[in-house]
């Protein structure tokens, strides 16, 4: 298969597919599939601009509207995980993973899929240590310290990946795995980007969950974004499995955002398809899902009984199929630029349903509880509770420089935006 890794796509779709469409004129070659890296921006309508985190000369309902409400349709499968900059609302509604729109599909805050033969997971959010312990307690309407809190990966999502046994072909996240700076040309990152030498000479560079997932799943591949720069590493494992990491920039004009890679596959069905042992370790793990403030104890892997799980899950599958089914449907109302003002919007406000999760849970028999409906009280008490905080001024932010040695988070002052 021949696979285009996209670094941060920040809603240029448009922009993105007409890139591919023209590489494979020059190149006379078939690309079958977009893996996208994070700051995906599946922003459908104004409501979901107000649940994006990044500030207001940022949002803009670029182009991903188009293909969710059916004006467009997306000219490659598509899949991608989220990043700091997204429609939070949005995705949360597709926690467990699933389709944004036609052809497009999110893995959720951390999964995996099949498509074709390619066994690919993924992880969402950037790692923050004080959110790290933390439940998925947000709830639409965010407060300021909600909308960046949200995105932060969560020890549980990680804990469902690191009991992956069989072998993952790609990975993908947003932000990179600590210490994978040292496996690659540091004098060449770092005349691109001198601000992180300090990070990269101390080793706090990177996600640590993410080193830790490396180590653990010694994926083929492991894709990555978040930095704007493109930067590429080998990774000997003790074990003998090789690990290519490549990190991308983002689409913009004269930036190194985009970039073919050929694999070699068994099937090359263009379809994605459920992976039966993270079917069976989103059910095993289900009742542990923290929907409070904190994190819940997490049980011992061998407490789980993912192999019970996993022969139900293969019970199902005979039944039902493997494949992922394709029949999209709208959540909310999609943006329509012929009306100047826009209707308010559940997503918001409050929480929407998506029907494809509410299938996906009706094929694990799971319930739904994504809406935090048992833990109402305890929202109420802890957002009364709640401060609008400013921003962690180690985020890195949306810039609107092209000059690779301006850090991606300074404003036109020299200030920490």
């Amino acid at each position: 298969m021949k696979i285009a890794v996209e670094g941060c796509a920040h809603g240029d779709l448009d922009n993105i597919y007409a890139t591919m469409q023209h590489l494979e004129r020059m190149e006379n070659i078939k690309i079958d599939l977009l893996i996208c890296c994070g700051d995906f921006q599946a922003v459908r309508n104004e409501d979901d601009l107000h649940c994006m985190a990044c500030p207001n000369k940022y949002k803009s309902m670029k182009t991903f509207w188009k293909y969710y409400a059916g004006e467009e349709t997306a000219p490659y499968p598509t899949i991608f995980v989220g990043g700091n900059h997204e429609a939070s609302n949005h995705l949360w509604e597709l926690y467990y993973g699933g389709w944004a729109a036609p052809q497009i599909f999110y893995l959720g805050c951390a999964g995996v899929i099949r498509f074709g033969s390619l066994r690919i997971g993924g992880l969402s959010g950037i790692f923050k240590p004080r959110d790290y312990h933390s439940g998925h307690y947000e709830r639409p309407p965010y407060n300021q310290n909600e909308l960046r809190s949200i995105y932060h990966v969560r020890e549980y999502d990680v804990f469902r990946l690191l009991q992956i046994q069989d072998p993952i072909d790609i990975f993908i996240s947003h932000d990179w795995p600590r210490g994978i700076a040292k496996f690659g040309d540091v004098v060449s990152l770092l005349r691109h980007k001198p601000f992180l030498e300090e990070e990269i000479m101390n080793g706090s560079l990177g996600s640590v969950p993410g080193e830790v997932l490396l180590q653990k799943l010694k994926p083929s591949y492991w894709f990555a974004a978040h930095l704007h720069t493109k930067f590429a590493a080998l990774v000997q494992h003790s074990t003998g499995e090789i690990t290519k990491f490549l990190a991308l920039d983002k689409c913009l004009p004269k930036r190194d955002f985009l970039q073919v890679i050929d694999i070699a596959v068994e099937d090359s069905t263009p379809e994605f398809r459920y992976d039966e042992e993270w079917l069976a370790i989103v059910r095993a793990c289900n009742p542990f899902l923290p929907m409070g403030l904190q994190c819940r104890a997490l049980p011992r892997p061998e407490d789980l009984e993912t192999e019970t799980h996993r022969e139900w899950v293969k019970n199902r599958l005979l039944e039902r199929g493997r494949a992922v089914p394709t029949d999209f449907r709208v959540a909310v109302t999609p943006f329509n630029p012929t009306e100047t003002k826009q209707i308010p919007l559940s997503s918001h406000s409050g929480h929407a349903r998506n029907p494809f999760t509410e299938s996906f849970l009706l094929l694990l028999d799971l319930p739904y509880i994504l809406d935090g409906s048992c833990l109402l009280e305890e929202q109420h008490v802890m957002k009364q509770g709640s401060s609008a905080l400013d921003r962690d001024p180690s985020e890195i932010e949306l810039n609107e420089f092209d000059d690779d040695s301006v850090p991606d988070d300074v404003d036109e002052s020299g200030e920490i935006e």
